[in-house]
């Protein structure tokens, strides 16, 4: 008899077989998920020239990210970080209507539990 109960729990279609429940149990989310956010930095493009502006604008555009990632929970992964000096008409930033006409974007990847959901999209991030 013991053999015909195997035998039969084995077809029944996962839809229909009980569910257990565990008292305390939680559902299990990945910790380890990655995505991307964009910083941004805006500058004066007529001192674009001066030595260490452009890595002044850099430093800001990567702590805005990091700002952003650990206002949403996240964390920045040390040395992801990509920097591009944008000019007008290469993106969907109107550089001709930012504080001084100079932008720069620092691209990072973060970690946390729902950062794969996380994409940078526009201007600012989505």
């Amino acid at each position: 008899m013991a053999a015909g109960v195997a035998a039969a729990a084995c077809c029944i279609p996962p839809r229909l077989a009980p569910r257990i429940s565990v008292p305390g149990a939680r559902k299990i989310v990945a910790m380890n998920e990655t995505g991307h956010l964009f910083g941004w930095a805006f500058g004066d493009m007529s001192k674009a020239d001066v030595a260490g502006y452009l890595e002044t604008l850099q430093d800001a555009a990567l702590d805005n990210a990091r700002q952003d990632a650990a206002s949403r929970g996240f964390e920045v992964e040390a040395g992801t970080e990509h920097f591009a000096v944008i000019e007008q008409g290469e993106t969907l930033v109107d550089v001709g209507n930012t504080p001084g006409g100079l932008v720069v974007r620092c691209t990072v990847t973060i970690l946390g539990a729902a950062a794969a959901g996380v994409h940078p999209e526009g201007p600012m991030n989505g």
